[in-house]
């Protein structure tokens, strides 16, 4: 097996389209004989926004399939923009996945027509052509007509001499470690691509399923650099910060993404009510996609861990608060400027990239007594990186704001698998397999080839770049 430049003459081999490096755009391609099939179709973010506008280094209508991992927009946001330019084969995943892109494939749309609009107001005030859309509702709906779902543990095949099975990676809802088969002439391949995997014991979602035989892995690696705090000194930071915050008279303002983290925090609210004596806060979801993406959650207890299954036959809902308020409309939102102090305020982008957070990053983080608490991952190039990172300065709305809240990284919440957890999921399969790492800013995909290189001794250890390929 081996890397080398992106060829159509061999086959079967893996191709990387993104992710590759990189924590965005997840694309990866399979080309099998005269089939071709993607695992993902997703979004760069962050630094990479512009690549979204440049052609697929494929044919999109030669590929005959695209298996998709889960819903997060960097995996499958240029799925519709795939349908647009020519795909117009079945899109496998799973239930719970199919119902979130149904929401998040519509917003992310409604974002792409919303800023056209913006940057062709000001390409006319220079005379300039207006741009398209990357993609629009339509192309998102057209899109999801071609979904077809994958139960876990259901073997499927979807292309001559090509199977498929998903297991629960534990990661969001639906979320899927794919299993892939190939059969070949001379010799049958097994590919497994971890899709993201879940950070073990979180709560509300099962670990991430084991595998035991592969002949080829691909990794995501983005936590591949450090070790999360624990479970329970993830919730006394927690807690400790809203004693601090009630102490200062201030808000809690928390940018969450809104499938996933969102959903995980509710439910965590729930569980420690009263310790954290949260009847003192006023608690709003601010955020149109994560309240619709909260009711796609409570359809699909099927895939709630033991423990959140029995709280869910109990209580009817794990979403579900005393002194909880949904924010849908606009006019709700802005009613949240009024408050000073007591609110605990979630609302979108989790990077702080758009969304109403923004709003509330400009009216209430020039606070001191503010509390800023960041959640998950924060790609390079983001609003939420640059906090984190201790800007003090940044611009919103094209005003210059000075950040005065005190930021609060919470590693601990994380819904990616640590080192230890990537590490201990691929240890579980036989005969050290040769793994491709993907998913994952240089710095920690490094330091895992290390550590697996040492502890596990694959048979090959490859970090592509995209454009490169595997050929098995």
């Amino acid at each position: 097996m081996t890397a080398g430049p992106a060829s159509e003459s061999e086959s079967p081999r893996l191709e990387f389209h993104g992710a590759a490096r990189e924590v965005t755009g997840s694309c990866h391609r399979v080309v099998f004989g005269e089939l071709s099939l993607l695992l993902d179709c997703g979004l760069f973010q962050g630094e990479k926004l512009e690549r979204n506008r440049q052609p697929f280094p494929f044919s999109p209508g030669k590929i005959d399939a695209v298996v998709l991992s889960h819903a997060h927009i960097d995996h499958s946001g240029r799925l519709p923009l795939l349908v647009k330019q020519g795909f117009q084969g079945p899109i496998y995943t799973h239930p719970a996945t199919r119902d979130l892109c149904s929401i998040m494939l519509r917003d992310s749309a409604y974002i792409h027509e919303r800023e056209a609009a913006w940057v062709n107001r000001e390409r006319r005030r220079k005379g300039k052509e207006p741009i398209e859309p990357l993609y629009t509702k339509e192309d998102a709906e057209k899109a999801m007509g071609q979904f077809e779902v994958l139960d876990y543990g259901e073997d499927r095949e979807i292309l001559p001499r090509v199977r498929v099975c998903l297991r629960d990676a534990g990661h969001i809802l639906g979320a899927a470690i794919v299993e892939l088969w190939l059969a070949a002439r001379k010799r049958p391949r097994k590919l497994v691509f971890s899709g993201d995997l879940g950070h073990r014991s979180k709560p509300l979602l099962c670990d991430p399923e084991l595998v035991e035989e592969a002949d080829l892995v691909v990794l995501e690696s983005t936590y591949g650099d450090r070790e999360h705090r624990s479970w329970d000194a993830t919730w006394r930071e927690l807690g400790e910060i809203l004693e601090a915050a009630d102490h200062e008279e201030g808000n809690i303002l928390v940018p969450a993404f809104a499938v996933g983290r969102t959903q995980q925090l509710l439910y965590a609210f729930q569980r420690h009510f009263d310790e954290w004596r949260l009847d003192r806060w006023s608690i709003f979801l601010d955020s149109p996609l994560a309240i619709e993406a909260t009711d796609v959650y409570a359809r699909h207890s099927e895939v709630y861990d033991p423990a959140a299954r029995r709280a869910h036959r109990e209580s009817g809902s794990l979403f579900e608060l005393p002194n909880f308020e949904l924010c849908p409309e606009a006019e709700d939102s802005m009613k949240l400027n009024e408050l000073k102090s007591g609110a605990i305020i979630i609302a979108g982008s989790g990077m702080c990239t758009g969304g109403r957070i923004r709003h509330h990053l400009k009216q209430h983080a020039v606070s001191r007594g503010c509390h800023l608490v960041i959640a998950g991952f924060q790609a390079r190039g983001t609003l939420g990186r640059a906090l984190v990172d201790g800007t003090k300065r940044v611009r919103l709305y094209g005003e210059e704001v000075r950040i005065a809240a005190q930021v609060h990284t919470i590693g601990g919440l994380s819904a990616h698998a640590d080192l230890t957890g990537l590490s201990a999921w691929y240890g579980n399969l036989r005969g050290s397999p040769p793994v491709a790492l993907v998913h994952g800013e240089p710095e920690p995909m490094d330091k895992l080839a290390r550590h697996l290189k040492r502890e596990h001794r694959p048979r090959k250890i490859l970090c592509p770049r995209a454009g490169e390929s595997i050929h098995l």
